[in-house]
């Protein structure tokens, strides 16, 4: 038998690769001599970088960069195994995990940082990019990222802007002529799944502002900043992106993309699934595995377990989803070949000790998924045997 294991990080305790080892441990169990192929996975966001080196045998490029607060950091990004494709998370560079709790504060945070990394990568020869939008601190509509890139973006003075959402409603001119050429002769892939507008209850600063540290007083100045800004790109450019999907994306950055940028923006588990040889390695398989800390209504809106299902049924292979804790609505990823979900605590624990032993939990999980499976499988074999012989 041969068994795909396509998981994502359990966040707070294993990485994607840490759970696929631990599934594998869980099947040799069962089955010693049962060929597992290891994929792990992730869906665009935090972690995507590491996925997708892994996987394609790629390298990582050390750069120091403006911070989410403005302060130098050291960041990386990613060149995939092919040699010219280069992967951009932007967590590395303007990412929640990048600040403090008490400091998050989308007024003043920047994606100034991002904007260095693409532009050291240009520097360096490359023209293909993928950008992984996850986990932003951000709520500056990508100004800071298109500053970096050359773009004026100046008030009534004439002077530039400073960081963070803040600063947008001084915006009084945005001036293209030394934004970076090398842009409309490359190609960007933006992995997000998020369909989010720009601004509006529904925008990024209402939906996703609160994460990133803002109160409800701050949310209403963010999002009218954002119109804003909105409004002078428009001026400029000529494109109205207040209202276009997508365009909400990691605090107003997947906007930016679209009116600054020769860009694709598809959905971050489909971008991985193309890059890392899943549909090679899915072949003859007899099982998928997959999972990732928490499955609920959200799984279904192209987080890894659903991603992973959705291209496994593709090719008639049922999936089985093993997650930390369950939601509600996970009825509806039975319509797309996945056999179950399980969660992995099989006794009363506390989270902490849940995460603390994830790695024993999936793996002794997984070989009971396993055994229940397989040995099902067998029974419906013979079962069709007795009846065609009746």
């Amino acid at each position: 038998m041969k068994i795909l294991l396509a998981p994502d990080s359990f966040k707070g305790s294993l990485s994607a690769v840490g759970v696929a080892l631990a599934m594998e441990r869980g099947i040799k169990k069962a089955f010693p001599n049962s060929e597992t192929i290891c994929m792990p996975i992730g869906d665009g966001g935090e972690g995507t970088l590491e996925t997708l080196i892994t996987a394609t045998n790629g390298i990582t490029k050390q750069i120091k960069v403006t911070g989410p607060l403005g302060h130098e950091i050291m960041s990386e990004y990613g060149v995939l195994g092919d040699g010219k494709t280069c992967i951009i998370e932007m967590a590395k560079a303007s990412g929640l995990a990048l600040v403090d709790e008490k400091d998050l504060n989308p007024l003043k945070t920047t994606t100034y940082g991002t904007g260095e990394l693409i532009r050291q990568a240009l520097d360096d020869g490359y023209t293909s990019f993928i950008l992984a939008l996850g986990g932003s601190a951000t709520n500056d509509g990508g100004v800071g990222m298109l500053q970096a890139l050359g773009l004026k973006v100046v008030d009534v003075r004439g002077e530039e802007i400073g960081y963070g959402g803040g600063e947008l409603a001084k915006v009084h001119r945005i001036d293209a002529t030394k934004f970076d050429p090398r842009i409309q002769t490359s190609t960007f892939l933006i992995a997000s799944d998020v369909e989010n507008p720009f601004v509006g209850p529904n925008g990024a600063s209402h939906v996703f502002g609160p994460q990133k540290g803002a109160t409800m007083d701050m949310v209403r100045t963010l999002d009218a900043n954002l119109s804003h800004w909105g409004d002078c790109v428009e001026n400029a450019t000529g494109s109205r992106i207040h209202d276009v999907k997508g365009a909400g994306a990691a605090g107003g950055i997947g906007g930016a993309f679209q009116v600054f940028f020769p860009s694709e923006m598809r959905r971050g588990i489909d971008v991985v699934i193309d890059h890392i040889g899943f549909h090679k390695a899915i072949d003859g398989a007899d099982l998928v595995i997959t999972g990732e800390g928490q499955v609920d209504d959200q799984t279904a809106s192209g987080k890894t377990p659903m991603g992973v299902a959705q291209a496994a049924q593709s090719y008639g292979i049922p999936t089985i989803i093993l997650a930390g804790s369950i939601g509600k609505g996970i009825e509806v990823l039975h319509r797309y070949g996945v056999v179950s979900v399980n969660s992995i605590i099989n006794r009363p624990m506390t989270l902490h000790e849940a995460m603390e032993n994830a790695g024993e939990l999936i793996e002794f999980s997984t070989e009971q998924v396993v055994r229940s499976y397989f040995c099902n499988h067998e029974f419906q074999k013979r079962k069709v045997v007795l009846n065609n012989e009746n």
